[in-house]
Parts: structure tokens; C-alpha cells; sequence
């Protein structure tokens, strides 16, 4: 059995869904102690129970602590199995980082997965930004991964479900050409909120976007009633993404402007891949080789090369004006 400490680097939930979805694939028991140490609110909170229980299913993992609060979980792994799930996350907590947890185990031997939560949060990818930047990656490598949003989800009411099917994957290396996109993407959602929310959004980001990268941007809009009220905008250009969500009080083109702004940074910075995809492939590349660039390691990074090690996997970086990821 293999034993992490939650509370190194960066201490939060990602040390939780790596050393699960870790155990699976290597059907190595793990124990996870001082759980999220870092975090004000230590301890298991509801999107990570559902994360550890969507990885279980999918492994016939038996598990020990696996309740609210709860600062120790042991996790003791069978044979991954493809299977239809459900995970309920019970509040507005990210079913993106639900999704991170479960997939690297699902690309073993396919399954699905159906998750009711939060879709666009804080402090956490949008399922847009998986749909459109994470996602292609793995396809282009290999990977065979379907998406729907059913429904949009937002803080506090959650209410969203996406449903995401895989098929057994065994990926290429993951590597990338030094080219520039040739267009960029703008998606801009709204839940409960006039027409001309996700329009203003849509048109703030296009203005930024177009005027800087100069190459066509191409938009969608997605309005929905549902059981949260909540906005938001995914852009991208290509292998680098960025989000911005609306909160009572800010107006929408600022919404658009933070998600455009975030990306246009991130490309500016160089590097083939945004800082934060870097730290979502880095289980990939340790698991299927490969390599990529991106603008700097970020602690996310950091936490996730020192988790991986602890498996056993070795991923190196080193910089030279950005910071180059190896395996």
C-alpha cells in the first residue's frame, strides 16, 4: 500500500483524485492522509466523495472513510471494469474535476458516466473548457470520448448533469507542433438570465480576440432555463483555453473580457499548452509517453509531477524561458 500525504504542495482535492484514479489504473492500494490539510475547510467534502466513489465504481474499489469531513480515506482497488455510472455530487461542486478523477480509469476499458453538479464553478475548469481544450487533446491521440451537457449547473443550486462515454483507449504519445491556431472559439452560457447575457459575453470576448490574435473567431451561444441561474464564457485558441464567470454585479462584457484577457496571457506567455492544461495532461504523458510545453510549472504541476513519483512514474521538467514536460 502506498501511502500520500494530502498536505504537500499545493494540499487541496487534485492529491485526492490523482492517488485514486493512480491506484486504479496500477491496482495499488492507497491511503490518503491529512486530506486537503491546506484548504480552510479540511477533509472530504461532497465532490470529492463523488469523485472517489465514480473511480470505485468503475474498479470494484472497496474504500474506508468515506465521509464528509473525514481527513483519511484507504482505497484498496480491483480489476477496472466498463460500466454505466452515476455520481451525484449533491451540491454545485465541479463535475469537471469529477470527470478528471474517472477518466484516466475509464480509458482502460471504456464505461460512461453520468454527474450531477456544478458545470461552470470557481476554482475549476468549465465543462466547456474539458469539451473544447482537454478533450481534443486526448482525441487526437487516441482517445475516444463523447459529451453532452444536459443541463447547466451554477453556485449554489448546482442542478447541472453531463454525461460522458469512453471507449478503451490506448493513447500515442502526446506531443505537440510549435504552429498557431487557425481560428479561435467563444462559447458563452447563461441559465435564467435575459438573451442578451451570453450575447454581451460573447461579443466582449470576440472584440479582444479578434483584434489581438487576428485570426476568425468562431461563437456559440447556449441559453438554458434550468435550476440554477448562473453565466459563463469558454475561450480558446487551439491547445489553450481560458474562462470567464459571471457573479451578481459584474457586467457581462467584463465576463467576456476576463475569459479573453486570461487567454490572450496565456498566449502571450508561450508554450505550446495553457498552465492549466499542463497539469491535467501530466497524468497522461506519464501514463503514454510524450512531451509538450507549457508557460511555467505551476504548483498544480509541481503537486501533480511529485504524486506521480510516488507511483512510480517518472515525468520530468525543465525550463528555458517556458517549461518543457517530459515522460
Amino acid at each position: 500500500m502506498i501511502t500520500i500525504d494530502g498536505s504537500q504542495l499545493e494540499g487541496g482535492g487534485q492529491i485526492l483524485r490523482g492517488a485514486v484514479a493512480l491506484s486504479a489504473r496500477s491496482r495499488t492500494p492507497v491511503e490518503v492522509v491529512r486530506i486537503r490539510a491546506r484548504r480552510g475547510r479540511s477533509g472530504l467534502a461532497p465532490q470529492h466523495i463523488a469523485a472517489i466513489k465514480a473511480v470505485a465504481a468503475a474498479c470494484d474499489a472497496s474504500c474506508e472513510g468515506l465521509r464528509l469531513g473525514s481527513d483519511r480515506i484507504i482505497f484498496r482497488p480491483q480489476i477496472p471494469v466498463a460500466r454505466d455510472i452515476r455520481a451525484d455530487v449533491g451540491t454545485a461542486g465541479s463535475v469537471a474535476l469529477v470527470l478528471q478523477a474517472w477518466l484516466p480509469v475509464a480509458l482502460t476499458v471504456g464505461g460512461s458516466i453520468t454527474i450531477t453538479g456544478g458545470t461552470e464553478v470557481d476554482r475549476s475548469p468549465t465543462i466547456d473548457y474539458l469539451e473544447q481544450v482537454l478533450f481534443p487533446v486526448l482525441a487526437r491521440h487516441g482517445a475516444k470520448i463523447r459529451t453532452e451537457i444536459l443541463k447547466r449547473g451554477y453556485y449554489p443550486e448546482g442542478g447541472g448533469e453531463v454525461r460522458v462515454s469512453v471507449e478503451a483507449s490506448r493513447l500515442s504519445p502526446i506531443t505537440f507542433q510549435d504552429e498557431k491556431p487557425g481560428s479561435c472559439g467563444i462559447i458563452s452560457c447563461s441559465s435564467n438570465l435575459p438573451d442578451h447575457v451570453a450575447e454581451r459575453q460573447a461579443a466582449a470576448a470576440k472584440r479582444l480576440l479578434a483584434d489581438r490574435l487576428g485570426i476568425p473567431c468562431e461563437v456559440r451561444l447556449d441559453r438554458r432555463r434550468g435550476a440554477s441561474t448562473g453565466s459563463s464564457c469558454t475561450v480558446w485558441a487551439g491547445p489553450k483555453g481560458a474562462i470567464g464567470l459571471g457573479k451578481r454585479g459584474l457586467p457581462a462584457d467584463r465576463v467576456g473580457e476576463i475569459a479573453a484577457r486570461a487567454l490572450l496571457d496565456e498566449v502571450t506567455r508561450g508554450g505550446q499548452v495553457d498552465s492549466h492544461l499542463a497539469d491535467q495532461l501530466l497524468i497522461f504523458i506519464a501514463l503514454f509517453r510524450g512531451r509538450f510545453t507549457a508557460p511555467a510549472c505551476s504548483l498544480h504541476a509541481a503537486t501533480m509531477c511529485w504524486l506521480l513519483e510516488r507511483f512510480g512514474y517518472q515525468v520530468h521538467s525543465r525550463s528555458n524561458g517556458v517549461v518543457e514536460f517530459s515522460a
